[in-house]
């Protein structure tokens, strides 16, 4: 199990079209969609697998991990 699903999680959303909009509080980021228009809250540490999965779905992916 790795120590942070953030950076794959990063490059799934990056290779898919979405992209970092602004800094949020802590050590949240703020991306954007254009698969589903909104936008949706990233955790600069994302340990669960669930997480990084809901966070896709926001995005308007399927899971992967």
């Amino acid at each position: 199990m790795p120590s942070s699903f953030t950076p794959q999680l990063k490059r799934l959303l990056s290779d898919a079209g979405c992209y970092f909009e602004r800094q949020g509080k802590g050590d949240h980021e703020i991306w954007y969609s254009p698969i589903t228009q909104k936008r949706f809250v990233v955790d600069g540490t994302i340990k669960s697998r669930h997480t990084a999965n809901a966070v896709l779905k926001q995005a308007g992916l399927s899971k992967a991990f």
